[in-house]
């Protein structure tokens, strides 16, 4: 007798077959949804798994002068994954995305912060700069060849203060000089990519008198590749617009040499001995630079009166003003603190960029350069060679303000040190050869030292550099 376990009757086989039947609705819905989703997702499956496989170390390289970029081979599959990602993403967007999936994190961001999981792209970047490249640590070479890179006749939009030859400066030797970083090299200015760069958007400097220098140095860089008649610069009050009409852009400068209001802020009528910084005030000046995506600062000269400050804690209307006095360098941290919780609320990193430009040295003393006592920037032809030379005028304590509290921002700012390589250049001042805010008295004309400006630079010259410097942190950073 057969065990009921190994029973093979013919009821027993018609159950089975039943079951069988009735699985069949089943397993014909589960293929129908897998060949479903696959038929919708396969290719994010492709790529998933074909990034698994596809681990090849990276070929890019910068180039040996520009730090350009060879582009990696990106698939088609790839880009129409990014595309229905997000139909917002710029085309520079999911490069860099894409080039980070092969090489990992693009490098630091701006002000020394660092962040090696970050890999949001930096706008308006088309490559990286050198590794281990500080480009502000260099020295000044003598170069006939390429130096100026415009000349003063040329550009008919640099004020009358910093057209030296015109006021009858008598070398040119200032103009031939062009900075070397140390262990890599500057790319080169391209004016072209400027300028398709900002089409369509704004770009504006926003400080005091120097940079307006560096603003003015920009447009004489610019200016030649752009029609006569496509072109003009207005003053409304306080802000200035150069306009590249075929290009639908402006480059900008706004007067605010504190960057918080002030009652130094007239852009024409501003030479106030007894100087008055109102507190928390910096959307008085703020309002203006909302929907800027270049934006570049500075704020330095202005306070160095003395060893304090004065602060205003109402408003400039108040009848009875309350007047407190800080040390320079506390009142110094509060605007660099108003100026980085303006960024962080009306800045959007992922689209904008943000720039600080370090503090310009001035060269009243020549006995700290070795010269004769007396003596200031006054008929200097030379850069400064001694590589440790850092003026008496330049604050490090400054310096150290602006390293501490850009350090805390939640959007990147980059910071320009423009700093020491200006200590270097005693002779690219304008001296006397400006034009002068009021008429010369005779003991003045028989004492040129008594008037030269040993505090903005002839252009062309030394802020030409400031902006190469510029270019190259904002495309290269």
């Amino acid at each position: 007798m057969k065990s009921p376990l190994s029973s093979s009757s013919p009821a027993s086989s018609s159950s089975s077959s039943l079951r069988k039947t009735r699985l069949s609705p089943y397993l014909f819905a589960l293929l129908s949804f897998i060949v479903f989703v696959s038929i919708l997702y396969g290719e994010d499956l492709v790529c998933i798994f074909g990034q698994q496989v596809q681990v090849r170390p990276s070929s890019t390289q910068p180039g040996p002068r520009t730090g350009e970029l060879t582009r990696l081979p990106i698939s088609s599959s790839s880009v129409r994954k990014d595309k229905l990602r997000s139909a917002n993403t710029r085309p520079v967007d999911w490069y860099y995305n894409m080039r980070r999936s092969h090489n990992g994190v693009l490098g630091s961001l701006d002000h020394q912060r660092k962040s090696s999981t970050s890999s949001e792209p930096v706008p308006f970047a088309i490559g990286r700069g050198e590794e281990g490249c500080d480009v502000f640590s260099g020295r000044w070479v003598r170069d006939e060849s390429t130096r100026p890179s415009y000349e003063e006749s040329e550009c008919p939009y640099i004020q009358p203060q910093l057209t030296c030859q015109e006021h009858g400066r008598p070398d040119k030797d200032y103009q031939h000089w062009r900075w070397q970083p140390h262990s890599c090299s500057l790319p080169r200015f391209n004016a072209t990519l400027m300028l398709e760069t900002l089409r369509g958007k704004r770009m504006m400097y926003v400080g005091d008198s120097l940079n307006r220098g560096q603003y003015v140095s920009m447009i004489c860089l610019l200016h030649s590749l752009i029609p006569e008649g496509s072109k003009s610069m207005e003053t409304f009050d306080s802000l200035t617009v150069f306009t590249a009409k075929d290009y639908n852009a402006t480059i900008e400068f706004y007067w605010a040499p504190f960057l918080l209001e002030s009652n130094s802020d007239n852009a024409v009528i501003h030479r106030v001995t007894d100087r008055l910084i109102r507190k928390g005030s910096i959307n008085k000046h703020g309002k203006h630079w909302k929907g800027v995506d270049i934006l570049v600062f500075n704020t330095y000269l202005w306070w160095m009166s003395g060893v304090n400050m004065k602060i205003l804690k109402g408003s400039f209307e108040d009848e009875f003003k309350d007047v407190v006095v800080r040390s320079t360098d506390d009142a110094y941290r509060m605007a660099m603190k108003s100026l980085v919780r303006w960024v962080e609320k009306n800045m959007d990193p992922e689209k904008t960029r943000v720039f600080f430009t370090s503090m310009s040295p001035t060269h009243g003393n020549s006995e700290e350069w070795g010269g004769e006592p007396g003596g200031n920037c006054y008929n200097q032809t030379t850069p400064i060679e001694d590589p440790k030379y850092w003026g008496s005028d330049s604050r490090k304590s400054i310096m150290q303000v602006i390293s501490e509290v850009f350090s805390k921002s939640k959007v990147p700012i980059t910071f320009l040190n423009i700093t020491q390589l200006s200590n270097y250049r005693k002779d690219a001042h304008t001296m006397i050869y400006k034009k002068q805010w009021s008429r010369l008295t005779p003991e003045q004309i028989a004492n040129p030292v008594s008037y030269a400006d040993c505090v903005h630079w002839c252009l062309p010259g030394l802020q030409d550099t400031w902006n190469e410097l510029l270019f190259a942190k904002l495309f290269y950073p």
